[in-house]
């Protein structure tokens, strides 16, 4: 079985965005809107058969772990009302992609966070699609500012309540930034990357996670600079005394790496039981490589052509996610 971590619903119907428009526009004396998107189930499901499902069938990918656009959370925008009236609304219409193709796509929830506010509405939410919804898991941005840095790091005592939640209802989060509203950051490249590498450091240098032994953390995108870096950050940590086996160990990084050295370099330096199958299909980097005249995101092809052995290709695809994910198993029987 091959289970995707790292899925976004890149290919909503023009109601979604019609109703963000409508709602951004409503904060300099627009009309605001109300009650759910205007999408009707047909045109889910045409979005999602020709887009996501078909790419799944062609990559050979039994499940997608799907959550709402990662681009579109849009955290900075507005206040936590807006984000909340939002972030309700995408984290319904996964659900819906979910009930209409069940074992094919499991929900993940995005947060409503907000600059300058608690984070009380966020474990609310998250609450609500674990236990009424039945999410197996959450994205969580640790840069709401959309690139600006103001907010608190990761170690610090705002995010506790979060933590605790997500330990209480044994659900993961995956570490994943929104839309660069600072202009010095191209959003999926310099931020993305560079905020991947941010976060890492932030939990080893704070060893906040040491002190909560169930939480479990992905970072997307192969890790950023980290995998490259692995000896610098074991190096600082001598230096500096900080415990990287006991800050990192339930860290996860996925493979969305989108080229061949890369993934090597991932799977020879992280080890095996931490890294995690995702392809973000259909996200920041769509399209063939004009060389291989494969996806760029197809990374089955490239997990496929390592030197992983065949028990540890299986543990990439599946049997490490079955243990980040442990409400995942509820889906796939």
């Amino acid at each position: 079985m091959i289970i995707d971590c790292h899925g976004h619903y890149t290919t909503t119907p023009p109601g979604v965005g019609a109703w963000r428009d409508a709602q951004i526009a409503a904060l300099t004396g627009g009309s605001a809107p109300d009650g759910p998107f205007s999408v009707t189930d047909d045109e889910i499901r045409e979005s999602i058969e020709t887009g996501q499902l078909r790419v799944q069938r062609e990559r050979g990918i039994d499940v997608t772990l799907f959550s709402p656009r990662a681009s579109w959370m849009g955290h900075h925008v507005g206040d936590v009302t807006t984000s909340l009236d939002w972030t309700t609304r995408q984290n319904d219409l996964i659900k819906r992609v979910c009930d209409l193709f069940p074992g094919k796509f499991v929900p993940v929830a995005q947060l409503p966070q907000s600059p300058g506010f608690s984070i009380d509405s966020s474990v609310r939410e998250l609450r609500r699609t674990v236990e009424e919804l039945g999410f197996v898991a959450v994205n969580v941005n640790p840069d709401p500012t959309g690139g600006y840095w103001t907010g608190p790091d990761l170690g610090d005592r705002y995010w506790w309540p979060l933590w605790e939640a997500m330990q209480e209802l044994d659900v993961p989060g995956m570490l994943h930034v929104s839309q660069a509203e600072n202009p010095f950051f191209q959003t999926t490249g310099s931020y993305y990357l560079s905020a991947d590498t941010t976060f890492f450091v932030q939990a080893l240098s704070s060893g906040f996670m040491k002190e909560r032994p169930g939480l479990r953390l992905v970072i997307p995108h192969g890790g950023g600079a980290i995998p490259f870096h692995w000896g610098r950050f074991q190096g600082m940590s001598v230096r500096e005394g900080w415990d990287f086996e006991g800050a990192t160990e339930r860290i996860f990084f996925d493979t969305c790496v989108y080229h061949q050295p890369g993934i090597n370099l991932l799977l020879d330096v992280v080890p095996t039981d931490r890294v995690l199958f995702g392809s973000e299909m259909l996200g920041a980097v769509r399209g063939d490589n004009p060389t291989t005249g494969s996806g760029w995101d197809d990374t089955g092809t490239y997990v496929e052509a390592s030197a992983l052995s065949p028990g540890d290709r299986e543990r990439v695809y599946s049997s490490n996610a079955r243990a980040v994910y442990p409400r995942l198993a509820a889906y796939l029987s």
